[in-house]
């Protein structure tokens, strides 16, 4: 059963040249591959294991992770789904590459963010911290999920045209609802990782985990 689950998405994993170090799970943008985030993650954790799924939804033949109706439109039945089928995978890799299950940071940008924005709510077991880099409000949660102990770090531009303010600030507000230490950095450039956001988002890293 677990390969079956492994096989849902092509993916690429790195193992962990360091021990005592998180796994990343790097999840891409929407028409980003597996390939996409793996410098990204050398870069927040020298020597982590790298796990970097594609997703496995088309639109216009660009990858996604699930999907949407129309720009920062969610559908949000896929969107669960997709999340859960997403979490299963990440226990199944945990079981045939065997990396700690309970030492998983997801970093995420764009849509990937958003999917690991929906595991925090679906699956918080699943992730030990997450980095969300313009990340979108994903819905409200039907009951309240414990993240005491699940640091985030949400990084996002004002001049982001795909992301107001008012949406990832509420996407804050939700997650320290639920108890989350987060962590917000803001830059005045659009809907991009820029070297600062790293730097930033490196010291997170090296301070929670």
């Amino acid at each position: 059963m677990a390969k079956d689950t492994l096989q849902h998405y092509i993916h690429h994993f790195q193992p962990a040249q360091e021990a005592n170090k998180p796994t990343l799970l790097l999840l891409h943008g929407t028409g980003g591959d597996e390939n996409d985030l793996l410098n990204l993650g050398r870069m927040l954790s020298p020597g982590s294991a790298l796990l970097s799924p594609r997703g496995n939804v088309l639109e216009n033949g660009m990858p996604r992770f699930f999907r949407r109706f129309a720009e920062g439109v969610f559908d949000i039945d896929d969107l669960k789904q997709r999340t859960v089928e997403l979490a299963d995978f990440l226990q199944a890799a945990s079981e045939e590459y065997a990396f700690d299950a309970h030492q998983v940071v997801a970093v995420g940008f764009s849509n990937g963010a958003n999917i690991a924005a929906s595991m925090l709510l679906l699956r918080p077991e699943a992730l030990a911290g997450a980095y969300l880099s313009h990340a979108m409000f994903p819905f409200e949660p039907e009951t309240q999920v414990d993240l005491q102990h699940c640091p985030i770090f949400v990084a996002a531009g004002r001049s982001d045209m795909l992301i107001p303010t008012e949406n990832t600030q509420r996407l804050i507000n939700l997650l320290e609802q639920q108890g989350a230490e987060v962590q917000a950095y803001w830059n005045n450039t659009g809907h991009t990782i820029i070297h600062e956001e790293v730097r930033e988002a490196r010291t997170w890293v090296e301070k929670h985990f």
